[in-house]
């Protein structure tokens, strides 16, 4: 196994995860990047600048490469103050068309449960994490299954959207995803070195701050944040820099592919290797805890393979100033 850039499925599951996978025939469509910028009004300008990414503070998974902590510099540019939501999502494909690979693919991974038991009599359970299941006709607009519709969650994040999707969205929109220094220094909101975007402690005067598991994972949640899937797009307080549920709710994607071995000679706007099996994820979800993968700080990290879609997986866009 290539530990080096082999993505962790326990915080989402992979389509790596299953051998017998068959890929679509049917190719991801082109889609052009646009001149236009769309939905420029949520979005927010930073100045960049040199700031501490990664940490040493051994709170994660050593195989995440979340160090060491080292200086880096980005240029200014828009970040999304919160993630693409449903009803943008809706808008892209309804303009363009446009199929998402969990479609093609006919499933998508979905959280057991969430799962109706008519819709579990034919999901596939993965072996190496047993609370996702590889569930039939799932994709962004029934993320549960055929079942399920977000026609009440416009507002919440887009979720069972792959990398490739999220490109796709990226060039209709005029932008493209952020890099992972660049989704870093936005998610730390000016804070230096802090283990959340909002300081060190995770429920200050015991107010929630985030969209993660609340209970004994994965048995029980007890909605002690008030959710136990996704959150509206803009729930909890926004951090320093405006921005909305960078730790919690839903990963985010990275432009960048994942590696445990920063190149520390990128010091200034950083774009990771070149190639590689798994892209970046940031921010955690709502199914992390610090009993298991302990994914919502703010320096903490995973990957999952280009193709792969899952329930508690979305993006934010950036563009350059």
């Amino acid at each position: 196994m290539d530990t080096e850039n082999t993505p962790c499925s326990c915080c989402a599951g992979s389509r790596a995860d299953l051998e017998k996978t068959i890929k679509p025939e049917k190719q991801t469509e082109k889609i052009e990047q646009s001149q236009q910028i769309k939905y420029k009004e949520k979005m927010i300008h930073l100045t960049g600048g040199e700031f501490l990414m990664g940490t040493e503070d051994n709170e994660g998974f050593p195989a995440d490469g979340e160090g060491p902590i080292r200086k880096v510099t980005v240029a200014p540019y828009y970040i999304d103050a919160y993630a693409v939501t449903n009803e943008e999502f809706s808008a892209f494909v309804k303009d363009t068309g446009y199929i998402t690979e969990s479609e093609k693919y006919g499933w998508s991974f979905v959280f057991y449960k969430f799962i109706s038991q008519n819709v579990a009599k034919r999901a596939k359970q993965l072996p190496q994490t047993p609370w996702w299941y590889a569930v039939e006709e799932a994709y962004w607009y029934q993320p549960e299954g055929p079942d399920s519709n977000i026609d009440d969650r416009m507002d919440h994040p887009v979720i069972q959207v792959s990398w490739n999707d999220a490109l796709a969205f990226c060039k209709w929109a005029g932008k493209r995803l952020p890099t992972e220094a660049e989704w870093e220094y936005a998610a730390r909101g000016g804070l230096e070195q802090k283990l959340f975007p909002w300081g060190d402690e995770l429920t200050p005067n015991g107010e929630h701050y985030c969209n993660i598991w609340q209970g004994d994972f994965p048995k029980e949640n007890t909605e002690a944040d008030g959710y136990t899937g996704t959150a509206p797009a803009k729930s909890f307080p926004a951090n320093g820099y405006g921005l909305y549920n960078v730790a919690g709710n839903v990963w985010e994607w990275c432009a960048d592919w994942f590696t445990r071995t920063p190149d520390l000679s990128q010091v200034v706007n950083p774009v990771g290797p070149k190639t590689g099996q798994s892209k970046v994820m940031r921010g955690g979800s709502y199914l992390c805890h610090k009993s298991y993968c302990n994914r919502y700080r703010v320096a903490a990290r995973s990957s999952n393979t280009i193709d792969s879609a899952t329930g508690n997986l979305g993006f934010r866009c950036v563009v350059n100033a």
